[in-house]
């Protein structure tokens, strides 16, 4: 009867193996899938730990208190280790964002959310077929979508899926290249981006439309206020590496950047006139294809991150109370010190085209260079380049 019981137990056991590795495989896909590689360890110990549970209850192996506790402290200790990371991240996740995903939707052009800023009057330019099709970064989007709302006949135009859409600057540039659209509103392009253009036979034709402040900021908490240009590219070369040597506390900087060819991440390029970059904090994201790759990590507001972007997307698209922009050189980065040319990190906005047969791109673009065009510049938030 024991030898039989000791066959049935085995059985049962092979048979909870089976199972286990299936859940715990079918866990595994999902995990990756989410995006949640910190959590595959602990996923697999748990699965090992219900498993031998399991099978020590199969084979009586608890009988005495003592094989309980050792049992139940090694599994603890294993699970207690391997939750390590999940619990990392999960904490990470806690800490608030400052490019965050913005509703793009409440500034297309004649939606019902009203929020896309119009003339006071009649655009001087109609423009009824042959509709330039449009596309360019997510900060300068309202500007476009006024634009649009101004001067293109009046019906739906869905970001993704129209003649004005909304790619981020990367995505509209390639856009651009594969013809895709007619012009986009962007920063300049980055030296990977004309090096494509070139490879394409691609004369491109950037056209400044206004100026905008490159901002720095920190956590609110943070007691530095203020740093100079030298100052900041020696933190992103590395050669600066805590907030004592800036004034601020005893904290490591953690000094976030943005993803190749982005708009802002070019203007950090600029800025530094070919020192290089410091490798900026990153992390692993699972592909579609089951592959993994080392992604730029998105900047999160810890008490000692700076970071970077323009100053109408922080201020008026993202509105993030926990941040502040920090002066540079002693210089606020305000419109009117953009004006005045007195902060010392500006950048032109362009309509960047790559050769079109449109009709009407020129006359468009023109007309955002008119008093009506630089005036609607003005009144989205930009600073116009025609004063």
């Amino acid at each position: 009867m024991k030898v039989e019981s000791k066959i049935g137990g085995v059985i049962l056991s092979i048979f909870a193996l089976i199972g286990m590795v299936f859940f715990v495989f079918i866990g595994l896909f999902f995990v990756l899938i989410l995006g949640g590689i910190d959590y595959i360890a602990l996923l697999i110990t748990g699965g090992v730990v219900l498993y031998m549970l399991f099978v020590f209850n199969i084979f009586h192996f608890f009988q005495t208190k003592k094989r309980k506790i050792i049992f139940g402290s090694i599994a603890g200790a294993a699970i207690l280790i391997s939750a390590i990371a999940p619990i990392k991240d999960a904490f990470t996740h806690l800490i608030p964002t400052v490019d965050a995903e913005v509703d793009i939707a409440k500034y297309e052009p004649f939606s019902q959310f009203g929020n896309v800023t119009n003339l006071n009057e009649k655009a001087t330019l109609q423009l009824t077929d042959d509709l330039p099709r449009l596309d360019g970064a997510t900060a300068l989007y309202p500007l476009y979508a006024a634009i649009v709302e101004a001067t293109y006949p009046e019906k739906s135009y869905p970001s993704y899926n129209s003649e004005v859409l909304v790619s981020t600057t990367p995505y509209a540039y390639e856009n651009l290249f594969n013809g895709k659209v007619d012009m986009i509103f962007a920063a300049a392009p980055s030296e990977s981006q004309k090096k494509i253009a070139e490879q394409k036979g691609l004369e491109l034709t950037m056209t400044p439309i206004g100026r905008e402040a490159f901002v720095f900021f920190v956590n609110q908490k943070n007691p530095v206020d203020n740093l100079t240009v030298d100052q900041i590219t020696d933190i992103y070369t590395g050669k600066v590496s805590s907030w004592e040597q800036l004034g601020g506390k005893n904290d490591p900087i953690r000094a976030f950047q943005r993803p190749e060819d982005s708009g802002s991440q070019s203007a950090l390029q600029s800025l530094m006139k070919g020192m290089p970059l410091m490798e900026p904090p990153s992390k692993d994201i699972v592909t579609g294809m089951g592959g993994i790759i080392n992604e730029v990590s998105q900047y999160r507001n810890y008490k000692n991150a700076i970071g970077f972007t323009f100053r109408f997307y922080s201020t008026e698209m993202v509105g993030n109370d926990q941040i502040k922009l920090l002066e540079i050189n002693g210089v606020a980065p305000t419109k009117e010190n953009i004006r005045a040319d007195t902060y010392p990190i500006t950048s032109e906005l362009y309509i960047v085209t790559a050769g079109t047969d449109n009709p009407n791109v020129e006359p468009l673009i023109e007309w955002i260079l008119s008093d009506q065009g630089q005036a609607l510049v003005e009144k989205v938030g930009y600073v116009p380049i025609s004063e």
